[in-house]
């Protein structure tokens, strides 16, 4: 019984080791101001369209394409830095005002902006989002679905 108890420690232990690493790898990837932003009952619920309390990978993208169209106000498929900070009253009303807040920023942007031209396309948007979505994803059982356990996992806990 002893022994049991041990290894359920151990367990504990690794688990939330491993979720504070998954912390810092998201925080060197994307900004603290996005990451609280995102990670918030409210914006997990707007992004679960079919009610499951579960994030789909389709759902995250289809979330992700609009948020996109919100900014790309010329409708080119890339957008300037000027289209970018000026989006946040659409993307606030349709998300949070702090998703919102988080991802307008100059740094972000910048993170964004892969190639560094000074415009972020939609592949590149996408591409960046669904890298944030894979390092969310660390459920074993339901890879591609984005639970309580890995929403709330790096920033912050659901909004009471």
């Amino acid at each position: 019984m002893k022994r049991i108890a041990t290894y359920a420690a151990f367990a504990v232990v690794i688990l939330v080791h491993s979720l504070a690493v998954h912390a810092q790898d998201m925080a060197s990837f994307a900004t603290g101001g996005y990451a609280s932003g995102l990670r918030t009952e409210a914006m997990m619920h707007k992004m679960d369209t079919n009610h499951d309390h579960m994030i789909s990978r389709s759902e995250w993208i289809a979330f992700q394409k609009e948020v996109f169209s919100m900014l790309d106000k010329k409708r080119t498929g890339e957008i300037d830095q000027s289209e970018y900070m000026s989006g946040h009253p659409a993307v606030a009303a349709f998300a949070t005002g702090g998703y919102a807040s988080g991802l307008l920023t100059h740094d972000m942007f910048k993170r964004i902006d892969t190639d560094d031209d000074g415009r972020i396309s939609r592949r590149e948007f996408l591409s960046y989002q669904l890298k944030i979505f894979d390092m969310m994803d660390t459920s074993r059982t339901h890879k591609g679905m984005l639970g309580p356990g890995q929403f709330f996992a790096t920033g912050g806990a659901p909004a009471s």
